[in-house]
């Protein structure tokens, strides 16, 4: 099918924005090969089937409108979790706020380092994820993230790391608009997990590409900023080895637009793979989209998608799941489930879940809901002395505690219902 004009026009000019690295011929090559996708396939426009929920337009406007600082005086997000730290400060890595970056287990590099070595292992992952999830559905921005982006980190990962690598995004100038890509390879039989916290820039974009080979296990949980006029877009691109395990929660707050994609591939038998997030959203500012697309190509895996979302003010969220089950892929777990909380009458959650499935000896299954709070559970507490407020805030961090609990790490569950707590009583 022809690409519209405006689309085109539109991934004409967003590329033209940005200046493509240089670097080793094989580098070179990808960037150059991801920039002809981005061109050709033009910029996302709402009229796209995986847009229709969501406008792209702050994600592709040439500049990026400014988004004011936000500043507050709680301490950082896994602060008081023993880790490496890695700080990017508008999408640019800060080695001096960094700790050394080193980690028992894992080899950790700068994009930029790497790219431009004419060896390296990384020449055969980078971008390869990302060109492999652009089939059956378009995802220019992800391809446009490959093409430009000279700032992440590339590790190799050989050992279980008894330390999390913890990513800290800053966001210090209004108009920054910042394009950040890691890659992360784990071989047979190690585990890493990975922590990311903060806003990013006034406009992010970012790409995680993750190689989990046989027996490997990746963990990750992410909180998105608090910046209230944050525009934001990733990208998380997984393949999954045999009996390997791979883990993702996200838990978002805050932000004039969020839109979170994973993609993930199960290309080894008895993997298992959880795609989950919790996000409250205050607001007709508040839109947040979580896109998850699954694909299920081995026999006896099993994939969770968990998703939950408080809304209230106007908010909207949206989320978009499916699950595609290959011909040879028997004896596949999928489940699905999404949720939305809705604490008024103007604020919408939107869902589109699917199940395309090949294979005939299968257990898998969608749900969505939509609804208010319960009003017999409300009065109960009500009735028994507990404020309004309270009460309501209780109901909604139970709500949001399944998705929560997909977390692997009691600590780091425990910390992010504290935090998500107290930002509910400020508010």
């Amino acid at each position: 099918m022809a690409v519209s004009q405006p689309k085109l026009e539109g991934a004409a000019n967003l590329a033209a924005h940005f200046t493509v690295p240089t670097g080793a011929k094989w580098a070179n090559d990808t960037r150059a090969n991801a920039l002809s996708v981005f061109n050709a396939q033009g910029a996302p426009h709402k009229r796209d089937e995986y847009w229709r929920y969501t406008d792209p337009s702050a994600l592709t406007a040439v500049p990026t409108a400014p988004a004011a600082l936000f500043s507050n005086d709680e301490a950082p997000m896994f602060d008081g979790i023993d880790r490496v730290r890695v700080v990017f400060v508008d999408g640019i890595f800060d080695a001096d706020q960094s700790d050394d970056l080193t980690l028992s287990g894992a080899n950790i590099e700068t994009l930029a380092d790497v790219t431009g070595a004419d060896i390296h292992w990384a020449k055969d992952l980078y971008g390869q994820l990302e060109a492999n999830g652009q089939n059956p559905v378009q995802r220019p921005l992800a391809a446009l993230n490959t093409a430009v982006a000279d700032q992440g980190l590339v590790i190799h990962v050989t050992a279980k790391c008894e330390k999390p690598l913890a990513i800290r995004y800053v966001h210090s100038n209004e108009n920054s608009d910042a394009v950040v890509h890691h890659v992360i390879k784990i071989d047979e039989g190690a585990e890493f997990t990975l922590l990311e916290s903060g806003a990013g820039a006034a406009r992010f974009n970012s790409v995680l590409e993750v190689d989990v080979a046989d027996t490997a296990q990746f963990h990750h949980v992410r909180t998105q900023g608090r910046d209230h006029e944050r525009k934001t877009v990733t990208h998380m691109f997984g393949r999954l080895g045999r009996e390997s395990v791979l883990r993702s929660f996200t838990m978002t707050v805050n932000g004039v637009l969020t839109r979170n994609d994973a993609v993930l591939e199960f290309t080894g038998d008895d993997a298992q793979a959880t795609v989950a997030g919790a996000c409250a959203g205050d607001g007709t500012g508040f839109h947040h989209d979580d896109t998850v697309f699954v694909t299920h190509d081995s026999v006896n895996c099993e994939s969770r998608q968990v998703f939950k979302k408080v809304l209230r003010n106007g908010a909207t969220g949206v989320f978009q799941g499916k699950i595609l089950v290959k011909e040879d892929a028997q004896k596949t777990d999928g489940y699905q489930i999404s949720q939305g909380l809705l604490l008024d009458d103007n604020s919408n959650f939107l869902a589109k879940p699917e199940l395309e499935i090949y294979a005939d000896d299968v257990a898998c299954s969608h749900g969505s809901t939509v609804g208010a709070i319960d009003d017999d559970a409300l009065f109960y507490l009500i009735s028994r002395g507990v404020p309004r407020k309270q009460a309501q805030d209780m109901l909604v961090l139970a709500f949001l505690a399944e998705a929560i609990e997909e977390i692997d790490n009691e600590e780091l569950a425990e910390d992010i219902l504290n935090r998500l707590a107290a930002w509910m009583e400020r508010r």
